[in-house]
């Protein structure tokens, strides 16, 4: 928050006319909603301690599903919305069936996913760009705004909320979390540690479907880069953001964290011209060292205080 807060007086004082304008800052909350999403994807089954690397590809998956049904079909939007959130369900399902059964780390399992859905996705494309002409009434789902504030915003909002709910108010949110602290105890607790990670990975493909859903109205368009470069900024956001409010992977310390370095990286790019280019990867950089670090600095001090004790 102090970093976010910092960065709106800096800016804001230097270039005053635009940095603080209404067309600015909707432009910032719009343009990271999918990215998000696709944190908030990737919060989920870490929260189990395991890491999906396919959420981009996922993503990718939905986005590609949309667009190439309403070219090659006359199926409602909607029918393709749902039909590539579903697909992306039942692949994320696919990778916990890999983790949980095959006992394949989640790492390894979630990136050689990933890299299967990409040749999938292309090959259904033929490499090529892929170009929707989606009804009005569908793409202004994603690019019109409700008292002025971009719905794409309130989307995230609602998913923000039931997940907040869900991991900080439910039975299942303590499960999941128990099994990311520590499988084996969770397990001799009762927990169905494997059910906990199986699901977790389904629901993040069912949230990075809807990120490609949300993407395809705004957009409406698919090539090979969708997807791929969210991963970065997305995943940097969940560990900067386990290092505000409670000290762990949380949904409102991820979208702070991801608000705060996208205003700092939208000021950079108004200051200067050249920013624009490399900005961007030198703040997830950055922040995805600093946000380790941060987190690791706990366990760091308890290990010390140990070895003197002893």
């Amino acid at each position: 928050m102090y970093l976010w807060l910092a960065f709106v007086a800096l800016f804001g004082l230097l270039r005053p006319d635009t940095y603080l304008s209404s067309v600015t800052l909707q432009l910032i909350f719009s343009e990271g909603a999918v990215t998000c999403l696709l944190a908030l994807a990737f919060l989920v089954p870490l929260a189990t301690g395991a890491y999906d690397l396919s959420v981009g590809a996922l993503m990718s998956v939905s986005v590609a599903i949309g667009v190439w049904l309403q070219l090659h079909s006359s199926v409602p939007p909607l029918v393709g919305a749902l039909a590539g959130i579903a697909a992306c369900t039942a692949f994320g399902a696919i990778s916990g069936f890999v983790v949980v059964r095959l006992k394949v780390n989640s790492f390894i399992a979630t990136l050689g996913m990933s890299q299967v859905l990409l040749a999938a996705v292309l090959l259904a494309s033929g490499n090529k760009q892929l170009v929707a002409d989606y009804p009005d009434s569908w793409s202004n789902l994603g690019l019109e705004k409700a008292a002025g504030i971009p719905l794409v915003d309130v989307y995230l909002l609602v998913v923000a909320l039931v997940l907040w709910y869900v991991l900080e108010h439910t039975r299942i949110g303590r499960y999941l979390f128990a099994t990311g602290g520590n499988a084996e105890a969770a397990r001799l607790s009762g927990v169905r540690t494997d059910r906990m990670v199986w699901g977790a990975l389904a629901a993040s493909g069912a949230i990075s479907g809807l990120a490609g859903v949300i993407y395809g109205m705004r957009v409406g368009t698919f090539d090979q880069s969708v997807g791929p470069g969210y991963l970065f900024p997305a995943v940097a956001a969940v560990f900067l953001g386990a290092s505000q409010l409670s000290q762990r992977p949380n949904v409102w310390g991820t979208l702070i964290a991801y608000f705060a370095l996208a205003f700092g990286i939208q000021g950079l790019a108004l200051t200067s011209s050249s920013a624009a280019v490399w900005s961007q990867p030198l703040f997830q950089g950055v922040a995805l060292i600093v946000a380790v670090a941060m987190v690791s600095m706990p366990a760091i001090r308890r290990r010390r205080a140990g070895a003197r004790a002893s």
